[in-house]
């Protein structure tokens, strides 16, 4: 996704998400097709090839939720349609009461994507290219703050070219932060990066959820979707094949008879996904 079609048009822990979470979903997906024509269900059709077949789900106020999947599931295009970059065919999807297609502009106000490949100039110190990026908004944010919360305050002077590759993450989650969003969407967020960089991520998301906002990831670390996600959605073909939390999944994974090989090791999120859709994430 280019950085010039996301911003054309715009203008503590798991037992706080249950305190929080209790009455208020920031998140309401109907539905949500690329197919189907009946209004309840929503579908995305491509001809004749249906990406995304009658999903459902809610995302509660400062929730991590996880959407995991092969490649080809459907996940990427019920990530664009929540992001206001493609319509459903059938059904609806609404942040924070908005209807995404209905009212695209007011959406991208209150949300955050973070780009899994971006690349920023390479002339620009941080500081430059967050301030550059708060232009298509309206409030002005502190890029001092910004840069703080991401642990790059230190760097502010910095060249885009000179970061590692965890810092240029954290640059990527920094843009994505400027018009403080309610909901942040991350994409394979730590992708290339090595185990430290990695847990590091891992930390200031978390710190991010803390902060009051609600955050949809995509990961194919199955590790990190256990680590960081309240509940997980599973696709496969389109559909959801099913949703909660890591644990209670892995609990219904070893209730039903599962045993892990040789008993090296106890059952992970990964056993569940690959008895859910026969796939392994590394190989998809």
């Amino acid at each position: 996704m280019a950085l010039g079609q996301w911003f054309g048009g715009c203008g503590g822990g798991r037992k706080k998400f249950e305190k929080t979470t209790k009455n208020f979903k920031i998140i309401n997906c109907l539905n949500l097709c690329k197919e189907n024509f009946d209004e309840e269900i929503l579908v995305k059709k491509y001809d004749n090839f249906t990406a995304v077949n009658g999903i459902n789900f809610k995302v509660g106020k400062g929730e991590i939720f996880g959407l995991l999947g092969p490649n080809g599931a459907g996940k990427t295009t019920t990530v664009e349609i929540l992001e206001g970059l493609r319509s459903p065919t059938s059904g609806s999807a609404e942040i924070n009461g908005i209807d995404v297609a209905k009212n695209t502009k007011a959406v991208k106000k209150i949300i955050g994507v973070q780009l899994q490949e971006c690349s920023f100039f390479d002339k620009l110190n941080l500081f430059e290219i967050v301030e550059m990026f708060s232009v298509f908004y309206t409030s002005k944010p502190n890029v001092g703050e910004i840069l703080e919360k991401v642990g790059l305050l230190e760097k502010k002077k910095s060249y885009y070219k000179t970061l590692s590759g965890g810092q240029k993450q954290r640059l990527s989650i920094a843009v994505a932060l400027v018009n403080d969003p309610k909901v942040l969407f991350l994409d394979e967020p730590t992708t290339g990066l090595d185990p430290q960089a990695r847990r590091n991520m891992w930390e200031l998301i978390e710190n991010i959820r803390d902060s009051g906002k609600t955050i949809i990831i995509t990961t194919h670390y199955m590790e990190e979707a256990e680590k960081l996600c309240d509940r997980v959605a599973i696709i496969d073909s389109g559909e959801i094949v099913t949703i909660n939390s890591p644990n209670n999944l892995i609990r219904e994974l070893v209730d039903s008879g599962f045993k892990v090989e040789e008993k090296i090791q106890d059952a992970t999120l990964e056993d569940v996904f690959i008895n859910l859709t026969g796939k392994s994430l590394r190989e998809s």
